[in-house]
């Protein structure tokens, strides 16, 4: 592998279009010589959203018949979708569910030998080892590990919370059970459908977890060994917000309020909050954040914290939209360049990672 570091996005939506900004954004503090991105269809309403990426450094890419199409657009294609893939040093599959895993049967097993790593998000289970910042770190092989799928935002959420309240200094026994319920906003900002009109409830279809947040979250943490004992379920509210979550962990150890406080503020990744409802928190986001994200692993309000006897944990939490898995995403994509440099080349990302909000 030649000093050249490039990196390539697949996908263009709520996930890919910001981790594209991002990487061009800071691509001198990374250490990255070129980002790339594949766009498929060219759409004349989406063409300021190229343009935008493009003006920020990113180059477009996309499949063979369609690139006069873009070219008519005024949109310049730098090389078609296999071209970029052999090119690229690391490749982010941002695509929706299941396409990752077509484009990794397709193309992604073909060029692993010239590539240092391939990173699917949260749908796609079964990509290759789970991982999210700072919760299985110590898990990651570099040289063996060239498939890492980051996982959901929202199991971003459950995992952290798990990570700095219950599985405290590393020790999973101290976990006895936990519980969450996964309230989800409907859709994205961006996103006109899928929408819906009133909360709707769903399937408990896995019957050891619930639904898959607390199997996503118990298969990112067994990468550690751990064998943790959770269960999840989940409702869609009449909001494009936030995600919010409620837990209640009980622990072996006896736990009081303060304690609970200290260890999420001492955590650097989480931010906490003295405001209750998501469009304050969102509004927080949209003004100070990196298009409009919060890049903390989750948001935790403290007047909803409480202490139930001596040993169980209740409380809420909002989901970063889509922040968390940006972060990671960045940050998998360095250890695959610098897998001891990791911490500095994210330095400059702090600005974006909130303690308090």
């Amino acid at each position: 592998m030649s000093q050249i570091r490039h990196v390539h996005v697949v996908g263009t939506g709520t996930i890919g279009e910001p981790l594209i900004g991002l990487l061009a954004d800071f691509r001198k503090e990374f250490g990255i010589t070129d980002v790339s991105f594949h766009k498929r269809t060219p759409l004349t309403s989406e063409r300021a959203k190229v343009r935008n990426l493009m003006d920020r450094g990113a180059l477009l890419c996309t499949d063979e018949p369609v690139i006069p199409k873009f070219e008519d657009q005024g949109l310049k294609v730098s090389w078609n979708a296999e071209e970029a893939i052999q090119r690229a040093s690391v490749v982010i599959d941002c695509t929706p569910s299941g396409v990752g895993h077509e484009n990794k049967n397709k193309y992604y097993d073909r060029f692993a030998d010239g590539t240092l790593g391939f990173v699917a998000q949260g749908s796609e289970f079964g990509f290759g080892k789970m991982y999210a910042r700072g919760v299985n770190d110590d898990a990651l092989v570099h040289g063996e590990d060239k498939f890492v799928q980051v996982v959901s935002c929202n199991t971003h959420n459950i995992a952290v919370l798990l990570k700095t309240l219950a599985v405290y200094d590393n020790n999973p026994d101290n976990l006895v059970e936990a519980k969450f319920v996964m309230m989800r906003r409907s859709s994205d900002l961006s996103q006109d459908g899928d929408f819906v009109p009133a909360p709707k409830v769903g399937k408990h279809d896995d019957p050891r977890f619930g639904t898959h947040h607390a199997r996503d979250a118990w298969h990112l943490f067994s990468t550690l060994g751990y064998d943790l004992n959770l269960y999840s379920s989940a409702i869609k509210l009449n909001t494009q917000y936030m995600h919010c979550l409620w837990f209640n962990m009980r622990l072996k150890e006896k736990i009081t309020l303060p304690t609970v406080v200290q260890r999420l503020k001492a955590n650097r990744r989480m931010a906490t909050t003295e405001k209750t409802s998501a469009n304050q928190i969102y509004s927080f986001g949209r003004d100070h954040g990196h298009y409009g994200r919060i890049l903390s692993q989750t948001v935790v309000p403290l007047k909803s914290l409480s202490v139930v006897g001596d040993h169980e944990v209740v409380g809420f939490a909002f989901t970063p939209q889509d922040g968390n898995p940006l972060l990671s995403s960045v940050a998998i994509t360095s250890w695959f360049f610098e897998p001891d440099g990791l911490g500095d080349r994210l330095d400059c990302l702090r600005p974006y990672l909130f303690h308090e909000i």
